[in-house]
């Protein structure tokens, strides 16, 4: 019996890590310039900032990044938007937002971060990461339904991009870069990651049962043997 009891702890175990596997960011879409995600917060560059109002992100390496309209062979204006919006270019291209590439961090971790990306571009590329891990890259090309043709115009190359955490996965870190002329997202859009308890924390959890199970096994044979 105490055998028996040991194997199902351990199948216990065993369930808890494997859901906690190595896992990804996927990458999602919507149409219009703004989330799906109803309880995503955003950050809309409007003020001619990149201040987050809800003061959770920080947005580093900015200099001319931030512009509003149409510059050709500079910048286009996400199509149908008419405010003011993050463009990136290669450094040293003398355009504005040629900065390379821009950092946002997160204070706490997030498992969602959405932005609506105009005139997609197969070398517009956004580098997610957990601490110093990098967990996934994605480029224009990779968008699905996307053509990524630098198209001012086409929803097929203007459209709101969610990149999504699969279940237990966290990241609080994106790098926005471009290598050619230009990148232009808006609304930037992000969601606070739930409290989940780390695989160590279960683990634990598992053990504290294990010992209580057992104890309560040997009690349990003992009152047998004094009846006896």
């Amino acid at each position: 019996m105490l055998q028996k009891i040991s194997l199902a702890l351990l199948g216990m175990t065993a369930v808890v890590m494997s859901t906690n596997p190595a896992s990804a960011v996927t990458l999602q879409v919507n149409s219009g310039p703004f989330s799906s995600y109803a309880d995503a917060k955003t950050v809309t560059f409007d003020d001619g900032t990149a201040n987050d109002p809800n003061g959770f992100v920080t947005y580093s390496n900015i200099t001319s990044n931030i512009v509003q309209g149409s510059v050709s062979s500079q910048y286009a204006s996400p199509y149908g938007d008419n405010t003011k919006f993050l463009t990136i270019a290669p450094v040293g291209s003398n355009v504005a937002g040629d900065s390379g590439l821009v950092n946002i961090n997160f204070k706490q971790a997030v498992n969602y971060f959405g932005f609506y990306g105009g005139s997609l571009d197969s070398y517009n590329y956004v580098d997610i990461y957990k601490g110093n891990q990098l967990l996934k890259t994605f480029s224009g090309a990779d968008v699905p339904t996307a053509i990524a043709n630098g198209s001012w115009t086409s929803s097929e190359a203007n459209m709101f991009i969610n990149l999504v955490a699969d279940t237990g996965e966290t990241f609080d870190r994106v790098v926005m870069r471009s290598d050619g002329v230009a990148f232009e997202t808006d609304n930037h859009a992000y969601r606070l990651a739930q409290s989940v308890p780390e695989p160590s924390a279960m683990l634990g959890v598992v053990a504290i049962g294990a010992c209580g199970m057992m104890s309560l096994f040997k009690r349990s044979q003992q009152k047998v043997a004094v009846k006896g």
